[in-house]
């Protein structure tokens, strides 16, 4: 069995791809040049991902001309990898307990909050409150308990999710955010059946990182940097990476993100499977979070989600509630492709539903799943419940090897509308299933007549009662 010393040897090694030097370099000699800017968006459009260089030309531009042919490439690159689905999810908050001192956090150690962690049966009941809104696939998160029974409280939680049954509906993939663990750790972790192990580096900028990280394992910065390298040699092959942007310059994250993605590319064969992009929000008990000392603009944010899209085409990009709802609505079209409903971050905050309860920061969009799968159906957007390729096994470069081809929609759209057709007929309001029947006949016959009767094959199987019905 490994333990953290053992893990922390190669952690130097492992690290040495994260360049500021490099960084730095890119962003000094990059410049706004309109001809150059022209080249990289026709270059996008091939699908194949941008340089570091590239990336550096574009996060310059300020022309309204550019930026605007920057957003259309990307909207045309999104449309044309993911079509109009949006794969929805929940978060679930187990435990507040935790032992960091992060300045941004209400869950840090320091503040005087009430703390507590949910008993298996507590669980269940939030699981079950989930999969009655319709919801079937879950992040985990908890606070950094680095004790056995800390992480043993996190493998009891997924499988009490996992055991949630409400009539036929139940959760069908926990995902999960939690501290960074050993390759022993994450073994277990995978045996317990998680699909994505989502961690974000919050700050790549190692004295940023030192600054706001004070005390608590959390404070090594290599161990959290390192992470997904240990979780992907334990067989997890679909990792979530993400910054807390506000910490640090902007421009500088996406640099180091990417700089992070190439190296899982060149060691693994295969870049995470998310990229999150959350900004810092206010949090009880924290000053400091309500004034970000690298705040990130909406016109600069924008501008960053479709770089994004750009850079690394094939990696699906998360979007939390803690962006309001017109934000989430305009980035949906540069490269959004996942998105969280209903959430609540605070521990058993959906079978309690108590309000005062302090969240681990405040929410920018309180819509209820209801709400956003009528707002994205009226939008054109397919709201998908699918979790087919964790269960399939396409997952890692498996995945990829469907996506790079475009093959993988041959599974996501009937996948994506045989979900929705569940969720219509299982969950939702008259108003809303009414939008979303219109919104699955004008996808069918948008689709070419082979997958279209396969496609209404799948759905007749949803509409006479069979349940979980994927390809």
């Amino acid at each position: 069995m490994t333990t953290h010393l053992e893990d922390r040897k190669t952690q130097e090694a492992t690290a040495s791809w994260l360049d500021e030097a490099n960084i730095r370099a890119c962003l000094a000699a990059a410049e706004p040049c309109a001809e150059q800017a022209a080249g990289i968006l026709q270059k996008a459009e091939g699908m194949q991902g941008l340089t570091a260089d590239d990336v550096s030309v574009l996060m310059n531009l300020e022309d309204p001309g550019l930026l605007q042919a920057l957003f259309r490439t990307a909207e045309k690159v999104k449309e044309q990898i993911y079509g109009p689905r949006i794969v929805l999810f929940a978060p679930l908050y187990v435990s507040n307990r935790c032992v960091n001192e992060c300045a941004y956090c209400a869950f840090r150690a320091g503040n005087p909050i009430e703390r507590h962690s949910l008993t298996r049966a507590q669980v269940v009941r939030e699981a079950e409150e989930l999969v009655r809104q319709g919801h079937k696939r879950v992040l985990l998160v908890a606070g950094e308990d680095p004790s056995a029974e800390g992480f043993q409280h996190v493998l009891d939680s997924i499988a009490a999710v996992y055991a949630a049954r409400v009539c036929n509906g139940e959760i069908r993939r926990v995902n999960v955010n939690i501290a960074p663990l050993t390759v022993e750790q994450f073994r277990r972790l995978k045996q317990a059946g998680i699909g994505t192990y989502q961690l974000f580096q919050e700050t790549y900028h190692r004295e940023t990182y030192e600054k706001y990280h004070t005390a608590g394992p959390k404070k090594d910065f290599l161990w959290r940097v390192t992470a997904c390298d240990r979780a992907m040699e334990a067989g997890i092959d679909d990792v979530g990476i993400g910054v807390l942007f506000g910490l640090y310059d902007w421009k500088f994250e996406v640099l180091a993100l990417l700089q992070h993605i190439r190296h899982l590319e060149e060691r693994f064969g295969v870049g995470p499977h998310t990229i999150s992009v959350p900004r810092l929000e206010p949090a009880d008990g924290s000053e400091f979070a309500a004034v970000p000392p690298h705040a990130v603009p909406d016109a600069d944010f924008r501008k960053m989600v479709a770089i994004l899209r750009l850079a690394v085409p094939y990696t699906g990009i998360i979007m939390s509630t803690r962006e309001n709802a017109e934000m989430r609505r305009e980035t949906l079209r540069l490269g959004v492709s996942q998105i969280s409903a209903g959430s609540r971050t605070d521990v058993g905050g959906y079978a309690e539903g108590c309000d005062e309860a302090p969240g681990q920061f405040e929410l920018g969009d309180h819509r209820s799943l209801e709400e956003v799968a009528r707002d994205l159906a009226a939008m054109g957007y397919v709201p998908s419940f699918c979790t087919a390729c964790y269960r399939m096994g396409r997952t890692g470069m498996d995945f990829m090897d469907l996506a790079k081809p475009g093959d993988i929609k041959t599974h996501c759209d009937p996948n994506a509308l045989s979900t929705f057709m569940e969720y219509l007929l299982d969950y939702a309001a008259p108003d809303t299933r009414a939008a979303g029947m219109l919104l699955i006949r004008q996808r069918l016959s948008a689709m070419d007549p082979q997958t279209r009767a396969f496609t209404e094959g799948q759905i007749a199987e949803v509409e006479h009662g069979k349940r979980d019905v994927f390809v």
